[in-house]
């Protein structure tokens, strides 16, 4: 029973401390930067809207609010490897038998954990300010391509072992994106499908088959991604 205990407290403690190092690794360095730049974007546009009395409706809500998630997200999964190399923790989490996997895992829950409650308060102040939509549905939506882009920003720090190097990859595939969902419109396979943009001349039906395959897409495609980036990290040689 005390070895129980002792156990059970010993895997608290340890998670405790992933959590609180995470925390630092998030927040630290040019984090605050991308906050600001996300809030002012999105204060900026809003603004935008409110003085000149304009209804950009829930498609256009969808876009505002998704520019400044991509922002939140960026820094700590772009970054992150770098900062433990900057910290010198990364000789650490590749000194312990799989606590590299155990401390990713956890900050990737506090990241999306973090952008929920930040998309979700931008969500409460859109709505109150500019029009009125469903802020959980719209929150749990944006969340989606969020994913997909941070597994896949992260599989690429795994690969490239530099922050800025990282940042270039990924504003270029960012770009292409963007392009592409721009030329082939709203079907599945874009990743910036928006839910809310559902043409007039559509079935319904087929709408709401569109989105499910969508968010499947990009689920898939962000596990796949992540688990590339885990696998990336048993070469330990290469990182340290």
């Amino acid at each position: 029973m005390k070895t129980e205990v002792k156990y059970i407290t010993n895997t608290l403690d340890l998670i405790r401390k992933m959590i609180r190092y995470n925390f630092k690794i998030i927040f630290a360095g040019k984090f605050l930067y991308f906050l600001l730049s996300a809030l002012a974007f999105f204060l900026l546009v809003t603004s935008i809207n409110l003085f000149n009395g304009s209804d950009i409706g829930e498609r256009g809500v969808f876009y505002l609010l998704l520019f400044p998630g991509m922002l939140l997200t960026f820094y700590p999964t772009v970054f992150g490897i770098q900062n433990d190399d900057d910290s010198r923790m990364l000789e650490i989490i590749f000194g312990i038998p799989n606590y590299r996997y155990k401390v990713w895992l956890v900050r990737f829950i506090l990241i999306y954990g973090m952008v929920f409650l930040l998309l979700l308060l931008l969500s409460l102040l859109t709505s109150v300010a500019l029009i009125s939509f469903p802020v959980f549905e719209m929150v749990f939506h944006i969340l989606f391509p969020l994913f997909f882009l941070g597994c896949l920003a992260f599989m690429f720090s795994t690969l490239v072992r530099n922050g800025n190097g990282t940042a270039v990859v990924m504003i270029i595939i960012g770009f292409f994106l963007f392009i592409l969902g721009e030329n082939i419109g709203q079907v599945e396979w874009n990743v910036f499908f928006n839910p809310f943009g559902m043409p007039s001349d559509l079935n319904e039906t087929i709408w709401e088959e569109r989105i499910f395959y969508n968010r499947l897409y990009l689920v898939c495609g962000g596990v796949i991604a992540f688990l590339t980036g885990m696998a990336n990290l048993q070469d330990r040689e290469k990182f340290i």
